[in-house]
Parts: structure tokens; C-alpha cells; sequence
């Protein structure tokens, strides 16, 4: 596989059955890397994003995971290592949404499930990433998937928009403490993407019409446009790139503060 971007390379991508992680890991095989698929609920999506990958030429594992659960992520590690090698790339894409309900309205399970999924989950894989790549000679990378909602908040979503601050900030505090591992850490904040987190939109086109007007340019991602961002900051030419926050969105985030 020499001369593709991700030769040789062998990658983790989280929550691969559908949308936002399933491009990605089809992306990433195409340029060259093997691919741990993991999923929680949808073992279907997951086996057919392993049979995307496989038609690339690349290998495709999958794993059943709740990253929610560290000692499942510390057997996930183990069980990667043992069958395809150390793993070289890091994607936590896995998450949740919102539960749309006010902070008085919203319930401790709730807040716990959303941080336990989409912060948590995140933390205990890059601590098993960084631990099982230190000392191994390999580069690394971590790819966190995040969102717009780091930055600007939406009511109703207070554990969603919390966890993903959190994450932007696990972010910059690994790339200061792993700077010298030879691992780079970035996030990828998306803004509207078609995937089963707005299905509406997927299935609506009125709906989506509705929903992209605040979007400057008037429409919305493709997962394949996140996966193509994730596949260059994986590769040698980002070696640079480390401790940021790409966002790709549309310029929504740059619409927020127009006619106040």
C-alpha cells in the first residue's frame, strides 16, 4: 500500500456503523490503514462498514464495545493488540446527542449517560491509546470528534454541549502532555452533518431546507467531508498540526453572531 497517505497504519475508529465514523473508517482504508471497527447497539452497521473497508483491500476487525464501561475499553485495547497489532490512530467519533430537555427538566441518568458516552468514553480510550503506544517507536494520532457545540451552546443540551467542551479541553491538555511522545492530538468539530443524529434532515428535504438557512452556506456536510479532514491530520503531512480545533461547518459558527 506505499504511496497512500495511511500506509501501514493500523486505526481505532469508535461508533464506525453509520455516519460521521463509518466514512471515516472507509476513508482511512482507502488511503492504506486497517481498520477496528467498534459499535454499541448496531453490529449490522458495523459489519457492513467492515465489508466497506475489506473492498479497499485493507482489514477490517469488529468489536462490540460500551466505551462507557473502562474496563470494556481496556479489553478492547488488549484484544486489538493481540490480534492486529499496536494500534496508530485514535478516533473517537462514539457519541450521543442531546436530550432536548431544560437543566430543571433533565434527569441525573441522563446527564450521567451523555457524559459517561461522550467524554468518558473518549478519556478511557486515549489513556489506553497513549499507554499501549509509549515506549512502542510508532507516531500517533488522536482524532476527537467534537462539534460546534464546544463553542456555542444550544438550550436544551446541557450534557451534549458540556461534554463536548470537555473533550476540546481533554484535547489541549493531552497535546501539552504528550507532546514529546511523538502522538499529535487534534479535534474535528463538525456542524451539521447528514447522518442518523439529524435523521430528520436525511430523510426530509423540506426539513433540511428549514435547517441549513443559519448555515451561511446554505447546506449541510457529507460524513465523507469530516472523514477527509480525519484521514489528513492522521497522516505525515499534519505532523505539525497539534492541540486544534478544525472546524467544519459551514461557517455556522461565524452566522451566531450576525444581525444582534
Amino acid at each position: 500500500m506505499s504511496g497512500k497517505l495511511l500506509g501501514n497504519e493500523l486505526a481505532i475508529v469508535t461508533g464506525a456503523d453509520s455516519g460521521i465514523g463509518r466514512a471515516t473508517a472507509i476513508e482511512m482504508a482507502r488511503e492504506g490503514a486497517d481498520v477496528v471497527i467498534t459499535w454499541r447497539s448496531d453490529r449490522a452497521g458495523a459489519e457492513q462498514t467492515a465489508a466497506e473497508v475489506e473492498k479497499t483491500g485493507a482489514k477490517a476487525a469488529v468489536f462490540q464495545l460500551d466505551q462507557r464501561d473502562s474496563g470494556k475499553v481496556r479489553q478492547l485495547f488488549d484484544e486489538v493488540r493481540a490480534r492486529m497489532g499496536v494500534p496508530t490512530i485514535l478516533v473517537n467519533n462514539a457519541g450521543m446527542d442531546g436530550s432536548g430537555k431544560p437543566v430543571s427538566d433533565t434527569t441525573d441518568e441522563e446527564w450521567e449517560a451523555t457524559l459517561r458516552t461522550n467524554l468518558f468514553g473518549p478519556f478511557y480510550c486515549c489513556r489506553e491509546f497513549i499507554r499501549m503506544l509509549d515506549g512502542s517507536g510508532r507516531h500517533g494520532t488522536i482524532i476527537n470528534i467534537t462539534s460546534v457545540h464546544q463553542e456555542i451552546p444550544r438550550a436544551g443540551s446541557a450534557a451534549y454541549d458540556a461534554s463536548k467542551g470537555g473533550l476540546r479541553n481533554l484535547t489541549t491538555t493531552l497535546a501539552l502532555e504528550v507532546a514529546e511522545k511523538n502522538i499529535n492530538v487534534n479535534n474535528i468539530a463538525p456542524g451539521m452533518v447528514l447522518t442518523p443524529m439529524n435523521q430528520e434532515a436525511v430523510d426530509d428535504p423540506a426539513a433540511r431546507h428549514r435547517q441549513v438557512q443559519s448555515i451561511p452556506m446554505k447546506r449541510a456536510a457529507m460524513p465523507e467531508e469530516i472523514a477527509h479532514a480525519a484521514v489528513f491530520l492522521a497522516s505525515e503531512k499534519a505532523r505539525y498540526i497539534h492541540g486544534t480545533t478544525i472546524v467544519i461547518d459551514g461557517a455556522l459558527m461565524l452566522f451566531q453572531g450576525q444581525g444582534a
